[in-house]
């Protein structure tokens, strides 16, 4: 069973297991351990998981040793752009869609990694 982390619109996660707030510091400890978990944004319900993953990445590249060459950074968002252009295209008649929420977050942390905010 996956442990629920929830994420409360200040910013802050709540380890519901352990009933105590954590850090990204601890959610590293988290995926270190083998612990399996599901980060849930407490307002919109949405599973954020991968968002925070990219938020511990993106602390880890900018407080410690850097983990990701600027090469790969930019082969990702490179590789996001196109996948998200090929998302796009079969929506281009009518109402464009951007994408949701945790898709823009998602490329918002991959830039912000690559220095790129």
């Amino acid at each position: 069973m996956n442990r629920i982390i929830k994420k409360y619109p200040n910013r802050r996660l709540y380890d519901c297991e352990e009933s105590r707030y954590i850090t990204l510091a601890d959610i590293k400890e988290l995926v270190l351990r083998g612990i399996a978990f599901t980060v849930i944004d407490k307002k919109t319900g949405d599973d954020i998981t991968r968002v925070i993953l990219l938020a511990v990445i993106s602390e880890q590249e900018q407080h410690g040793e850097a983990i990701l060459s600027v090469s790969f950074l930019a082969q990702l968002i490179r590789a996001c752009d196109t996948a998200s252009t090929a998302y796009q295209q079969p929506h281009a008649k009518g109402s464009r869609r951007s994408g949701s929420t945790e898709e823009n977050q998602l490329l918002g942390q991959i830039k912000r990694a690559a220095g790129g905010d």
